[in-house]
């Protein structure tokens, strides 16, 4: 999974990305909305630690740098303190950052005071992979006839925590230990802050192996589902619905539409509304951009998409 999409010939590495003209949509591309409400938050965080004069936010896994610009487009009144640092493994997304963010390929090394974003960024990160055939199986990847990747089974030495015993036959589930490891990683970073995740998650590992295989490790490519994972490694997108249960306990778990309306999404798409209502006549760009926060919201918020999404946070007041 690694390779696939982030070696020398990876999804990530040579084309593939977010955005309306690339291979799928998350909640900073469907317009500057979601990054609007971010900046809102962002605020209250500051605040709640004191107005510190220098605010960092880490946005892990920007992509091509999407929500950076939008929260930094919104002037948050933070703004004088921020110092938004942009990480992203990918190359060719960093070349395409905005100039007023800190663009780098790993996490900062130093402890920080304010928030690490990360926005669908543990669906990508690789897993292990079991399999119940009569009992858990642990799956690999090999090199087969033809050179083509081949998947075989093999009986683990023990099993990871957490598996349910019974499941039924051909049942898969991931094992997120890099997922898990990240997290923690990134709390030490933490000297007072937050760590905030927006994922589509699952509570419990037992509920995977209740559902198709399918339903929850998935590809994309070009905004379509793509095919088998182990297919045209390079050339779509590998994600897995993620393990609530497996990572550290969080703090607080919400659905991102209580989250953004939390974080005062009504009120902006209002604003929208009145702005329109009195330029709609002649519109201008701002009025189109006021009007466009009505379909935003809806995507955003919607329980059968992106609303659905979960919004985990660990929160450190002290070192």
């Amino acid at each position: 999974m690694s390779i696939s999409l982030y070696g020398e010939s990876g999804f990530y590495s040579v084309s593939g990305r977010a955005g309306r003209r690339g291979d799928f949509i998350t909640s900073p591309e469907v317009g500057p909305l979601f990054g609007a409400v971010m900046a809102r938050s962002l605020d209250a965080w500051w605040r709640e630690l004191g107005e510190p004069g220098e605010f960092i936010v880490v946005d892990a896994g920007a992509g091509p740098g999407t929500l950076g610009r939008s929260i930094i487009a919104a002037a948050p009144q933070c703004s004088n303190a921020l110092k938004y640092v942009a990480v992203e493994v990918s190359a060719a997304q960093r070349e395409l950052h905005p100039s007023d963010v800190e663009s780098r390929s790993s996490m900062p090394s130093d402890q920080i005071i304010g928030v690490v974003l990360a926005n669908e960024l543990l669906d990508n990160l690789p897993f292990r992979l079991f399999v119940f055939d009569g009992s858990w199986q642990e799956a690999y990847v090999a090199i087969g006839d033809g050179g083509s990747f081949v998947e075989i089974l093999r009986t683990p030495a023990s099993l990871p925590a957490g598996l349910p015993q019974l499941a039924p036959h051909g049942a898969r589930v991931p094992v997120q230990t890099q997922a898990a490891q990240w997290v923690v990683d990134t709390l030490r970073l933490i000297n007072r802050g937050r760590l905030v995740v927006f994922d589509y998650c699952t509570p419990t590992t037992s509920e995977l192996a209740n559902r198709p295989w399918r339903e929850w490790l998935r590809t994309f490519r070009q905004h379509e589902r793509g095919g088998h994972y182990l297919q045209s490694p390079g050339e779509q997108d590998i994600t897995s619905q993620v393990v609530i249960e497996q990572l550290p306990v969080s703090t607080s778990v919400t659905t991102q539409a209580d989250f953004l309306r939390d974080w005062g999404i009504d009120s902006l798409v209002g604003e929208g509304r009145k702005y329109w209502s009195r330029h709609g006549s002649a519109p201008d760009l701002a009025a189109m951009k006021m009007r466009s926060r009505i379909s935003e919201a809806e995507a955003l918020l919607a329980l059968d998409g992106l609303g659905s999404f979960a919004v985990l946070q660990w929160v450190k007041q002290t070192n």
